[in-house]
């Protein structure tokens, strides 16, 4: 099978963890077990992941150091721990293939993906991203840079910014000559370095703006023609009433199932509800794609259908 399996940014990072690369290196190498059983059963795997925690540390570092030299953008905030996050998966898999027994065939691929600037996201900005503010501070960035901010959760002011549909990935011949190549690939990270096609010219340009994870791993799940997402998260199976005292647990869930939830609001859309959106959107055409949400730590149980949700037509 091609298989897309997408890791949460908060994987890396756990409750408690104070976000050190020798932290985030030990969760990863503790992640790759199933990825490394599901390879050595001959399945084509190709890893995307989130960046949530990574990419708030790379935007405080710019704000400690606004004094000294000019703030990077956030496009290029996202490229950066693409490629920093890429690294440390990619390193983390090969050594445990190897002590497998296994050819470490891992390659990252930095990757750019497709919106559309006329995007009604970017109209409204969402997506609460970075450092909390002050709101004396939060009302400087307003001015000064143009900022949308929002009070979050009684915590402080947040930065907002747009996160717009994912149209396509601009470099698919690349992706795809790996994979026939027989390399596991890492792409997609952080749902995608977002850029727009210039109008009236042939390039791209950045945008300063954060792909869902989720709908950006569909997408590319589409490309590749994969047969199967696995979406890795903090529970090991999707619920219903999950916040109530007696939450009903999910063996399986049909695409119709799944839409009916999501209208009753099930699913919010700030945790389960892209992943749940992103998972209709892959087996609804398709009887026999499917869609598996589980935590990390019980996928090779959920490969073995002993626990996890699984999404179908």
């Amino acid at each position: 099978m091609r298989i897309v399996i997408a890791l949460g940014g908060n994987a890396l990072i756990k409750p408690g963890d104070k976000g050190t690369i020798e932290e985030q290196q030990k969760n990863i190498s503790a992640s790759m077990s199933g990825i490394v059983d599901l390879i050595k059963e001959g399945n084509q795997v190709v890893i995307t992941h989130g960046n949530g925690p990574q990419v708030g540390a790379r935007l405080i570092r710019n704000e400690m150091a606004d004094t000294e030299i000019h703030p990077d953008p956030l496009v290029l905030c996202v490229a950066d721990t693409q490629g920093s996050m890429g690294y440390m998966i990619e390193q983390g898999l090969m050594n445990r293939l190897n002590q497998a027994g296994e050819r470490p065939n891992v390659a990252t691929l930095v990757t750019q993906i497709e919106v559309n600037p006329q995007d009604s996201a970017f109209k409204k900005p969402t997506k609460p991203i970075g450092p909390f503010y002050t709101q004396q501070k939060a009302l400087a960035k307003m001015k000064n840079d143009n900022w949308k901010m929002v009070e979050d959760s009684g915590r402080g002011f947040r930065r907002v910014v747009p996160s717009p549909m994912p149209l396509r990935v601009v470099n698919p011949e690349a992706l795809n000559t790996l994979l026939s190549a027989g390399f596991t690939v890492i792409t997609g990270g952080g749902g995608g370095i977002p850029v727009y096609r210039q109008s009236g010219k042939t390039g791209y340009q950045g945008i300063d703006a954060v792909i869902d994870k989720d709908l950006a791993s569909v997408m590319i799940a589409q490309t590749i023609e994969a047969d199967m997402v696995i979406i890795l998260t903090a529970v090991e199976k999707v619920a219903i009433n999950f916040k109530s005292d007696n939450p009903t647990w999910l063996d399986k869930l049909t695409s119709r199932e799944a839409e009916h939830y999501l209208l009753q609001g099930e699913f919010p859309a700030g945790s389960m509800g892209p992943k749940i959106r992103a998972a209709v959107d892959f087996v609804k055409d398709d009887p026999k794609k499917v869609v598996l949400i589980t935590s990390e730590d019980k996928l090779s149980e959920a490969i073995a259908g002993k626990t996890g949700t699984r999404i179908v037509q």
